[in-house]
């Protein structure tokens, strides 16, 4: 299948097409970035980054070859790999976001607990190893089926259960050390 037949629809334009994959997947590949990176403003960037790849490439598309959210979340993959290269190398440290507190929204006690237990989940998830982080991310960023994980990573399906059902429990097992060290 072309990318002409991407919507079973022969008349829609490749922009047309372009346009639905992006609606459609946009906020999946943001999620599983945002997982991978913990910084939502370099998650926008860094998904930003992707989609402008899978449009320089969208002509040559080929479906039979990938699903799209495959095609999409390899070229993430992709992403991801040379902006950690990158970090690597980098010996700045960036800014944390700090976010303005409505009126209407938690009181600061709230959104200061909000903020260190989303830090206490990014240093939990920076314990586990590569492939973990990876499944992980994956599975509850992206939104991703243990089969279609599987396919992603050359790894068995049930193998992708034993890995996701670890990494939980080494995640609880780190928040609970810090909730049971937080109340003393």
């Amino acid at each position: 299948m072309t990318v002409a037949q991407l919507s079973g629809e022969d008349n829609i334009t490749l922009s047309e097409r372009f346009t639905k994959l992006y609606d459609e997947h946009l906020s999946g590949i943001f999620r599983y970035i945002s997982y991978r990176i913990g910084d939502v403003a370099v998650a926008e960037d860094l998904t930003s980054v992707v989609f402008e790849k899978a449009l320089a490439g969208f002509h040559s598309y080929k479906r039979e070859k990938a699903a799209p959210q495959t095609w999409l979340l390899s070229i993430a993959r992709n992403t991801l790999t040379d902006y950690f290269r990158r970090a690597a190398r980098s010996q700045s440290v960036p800014l944390e976001n700090a976010d303005g507190v409505s009126s209407a929204g938690p009181s600061p006690e709230e959104e200061v607990e909000r903020i260190e237990e989303v830090e206490r989940l990014r240093l939990c998830l920076e314990r586990l190893g590569h492939q973990e982080q990876e499944i992980v991310s994956l599975k509850f960023g992206a939104e991703i089926t243990n089969r279609r994980i599987a396919i992603m990573l050359s790894l068995s399906e049930s193998n992708v259960g034993v890995i996701l059902f670890r990494a939980l429990r080494k995640l609880k097992e780190c928040f609970m050390e810090w909730l049971n060290g937080k109340g003393r």
